[in-house]
C-alpha cells in the first residue's frame, strides 16, 4: 500500500492526466508528469513535470526513481519507454497491457483466445493483402492502422472494393475490418485492484460523431442492458488475464447476435468522464486507490441517470450558456488552442 503523501508518476500530459492528477491531490498525493510536450495541461496541476523525449532513457529512468508508483494516460506511449520506467518503479498497469492494446491485430487475437468476438478482421501490409481481405470478408469495412490511431484517425472507409483500388497506402502495418451491423455502442468500465477485486461501473451509451465520442449516458437502453453481463464477463476475462491493477475500459457494438467487440483501452476512458459527477467514486479516483494498493471506492450511480457531453472545438466557447444552467457541471481541461475536432472539455448532466 503506497500511503497519502507519496508521488504518483503520471505518463503522458493531456486531460486524462490533468483529472488523474485531481483526484489524486484530493487523497493526498503528489503527481509527476513525464510528456515530451512542453505545453502540457496535466502538468498545470502537477507538483512536477518532466519534459523529455519518449528515448531520453536516463530522463525515464530519473523520473521512475522519483516516483511511488507509475500509470499513464495514453496507450500509445512507446512501449520501450515503458518498459524502462517499469524496470525503476512499480507500473500500473504493466507494460503487458500496453503490449496488447498498441497493436489492433494482437489486441483481437487475445480476445478471441478468450473467447470474445471480434468483426471479422484480416492483416493488411499490401494491396494484395487489402485486395484478399476484401474479397474474404466483404464490403463495405474500414482499414485501419494496427498502431496509433484513435478519434477516427488512421482510418479509411471502404464502401466497395473498387475504393481500394489505386489507395494510397500509408506504409504502416494495418488491418481490415468488416462492417457490423449494430444498434448501438457501449462501454463496458471497470477498475481492478492489485488483490483481484473487480469492480464494474454502470455501462454507458456510447453516441460518436465523426470517429469522436459525443455523448456517454447511463443508464443504457434495455438493448444493451441484456447484452451487458456477456461483455462484463470477457472483459473480467481480460482483467484477471492480464493481471491488471487499474481502470480498464472494452468498447463494444450491441448487435442482433450479441455484443462484439470493438476495442479496449488500459487506462481511464472518455466515456466514464460521467462518473466524477455521476458514480460514488469516478472512475480516475479508483483508478488512483488500485494503482496505490487503497481499498476500492463503490461504483453506485449517485443519480438516476447521467448524460456526458464532449465539448468539441467551437463547443468550448459556449461555457457561459452552459453554466447559466445549474444543473450543468463544466469540465474545461485549460487546452489554449481550439481546433477542429479537439477535445476542449465536457459537460455532465444528472436526472436527479
Amino acid at each position: 500500500m503506497i500511503p497519502p503523501g507519496e508521488t504518483i508518476g503520471i505518463v503522458g500530459g493531456g486531460q486524462l492526466g490533468r483529472m488523474l492528477a485531481l483526484a489524486a491531490a484530493q487523497l493526498g498525493y503528489r503527481c509527476h508528469v513525464y510528456a515530451p510536450e512542453p505545453d502540457s495541461i496535466a502538468a498545470d496541476v502537477c507538483a512536477q513535470f518532466t519534459n523529455a523525449a519518449w528515448d531520453d532513457r536516463a530522463a525515464l529512468a530519473r523520473f521512475g526513481e522519483a516516483c511511488a508508483v507509475v500509470t499513464y494516460e495514453f496507450e500509445n506511449v512507446p512501449f520501450e519507454a515503458m518498459a524502462a520506467v517499469e524496470a525503476v518503479a512499480p507500473l500500473h498497469p504493466a507494460a503487458r497491457a500496453l503490449e496488447v492494446a498498441q497493436d489492433r491485430a494482437n489486441e483481437k487475437r487475445f480476445v478471441e483466445g478468450l473467447g470474445g468476438r471480434p468483426a471479422p478482421w484480416a492483416c493488411v501490409d499490401g494491396a494484395a493483402d487489402l485486395a484478399e481481405a476484401i474479397g474474404t470478408i466483404g464490403a463495405p469495412g474500414i482499414l485501419k492502422t494496427r498502431r496509433d490511431g484513435y478519434d477516427g484517425k488512421g482510418q479509411w472507409r471502404i464502401m466497395a472494393a473498387a475504393d481500394a483500388e489505386g489507395l494510397e497506402l500509408p506504409g504502416k502495418p494495418l488491418v481490415y475490418e468488416g462492417f457490423i451491423d449494430f444498434a448501438a455502442e457501449f462501454s463496458v468500465l471497470l477498475v481492478r485492484g492489485a488483490d483481484g477485486d473487480i469492480r464494474f461501473w454502470d455501462t454507458p451509451e456510447n453516441v460518436h460523431k465523426g470517429g469522436i465520442l459525443s455523448t456517454s449516458t447511463v443508464p443504457a437502453r434495455e438493448l444493451i442492458a441484456a447484452q451487458v453481463p456477456e461483455a462484463r464477463a470477457l472483459a473480467a476475462k481480460l482483467a484477471d488475464g492480464l493481471g491488471y491493477v487499474g481502470v480498464l475500459t472494452l468498447e463494444f457494438f450491441a448487435t442482433a447476435g450479441g455484443p462484439v467487440f470493438n476495442e479496449m483501452a488500459p487506462r481511464v476512458h472518455n466515456s466514464g468522464h460521467w462518473t466524477i459527477e455521476g458514480a460514488l467514486t469516478s472512475q480516475f479516483e479508483n483508478h488512483v486507490r488500485a494503482i496505490c494498493g487503497l481499498p476500492l471506492g463503490a461504483t453506485d450511480l449517485a443519480a438516476r441517470g447521467v448524460v456526458m457531453e464532449n465539448l468539441i472545438g467551437e463547443d468550448a466557447h459556449d461555457w457561459a450558456q452552459i453554466l447559466s444552467d445549474p444543473a450543468n457541471h463544466l469540465h474545461l481541461y485549460g487546452k489554449a488552442a481550439v481546433r477542429p475536432g479537439r477535445k476542449m472539455g465536457h459537460v455532465t448532466r444528472l436526472v436527479l
